[in-house]
């Protein structure tokens, strides 16, 4: 099973980045997949999350708004659109699967990871 997250990078604050997960070695669409953001020194915190056919999601309260989560099945990819992005939006993103809904937003529940992609905000 891999995850593959890209497109993170350098944004000025108010502006946009998509970043992308790319899935492989695992049946994609019967998977729940969640996007976690990470700074130094502090746990792995719940972006957003999407069911394994696209058609619930849940978002952070600091994501309300701002950030959407989606996917593509067909090609096995998850994306989360981030607009208006802040300084404090800076971390490491993750995506990650896992089988059930419950506990979408608790890092320790999925069972598979990618490497992170890192998100800057700065003028």
């Amino acid at each position: 099973v891999q995850l593959q997250a890209s497109g993170g990078g350098l944004v000025q604050p108010g502006g946009s980045l998509r970043v992308s997960c790319a899935a492989s070695g695992l049946t994609f669409k019967t998977y729940v997949v969640g996007w976690f953001r990470q700074t130094p020194g502090e746990d792995r915190a719940f972006v957003a999350g999407i069911s394994s056919g696209g058609g619930t999601t849940s978002h952070a309260e600091s994501a309300k708004g701002r950030f959407t989560i989606s996917r593509d099945n067909a090609k096995n990819m998850a994306y989360l659109q981030m607009n208006r992005l802040k300084p404090e939006d800076t971390a490491v993103y993750y995506c990650a699967a896992k089988k059930v809904w419950r506990f979408v937003a608790s890092w320790d529940e999925y069972e598979h990871w990618g490497q992170g992609t890192v998100v800057t905000v700065s003028s």
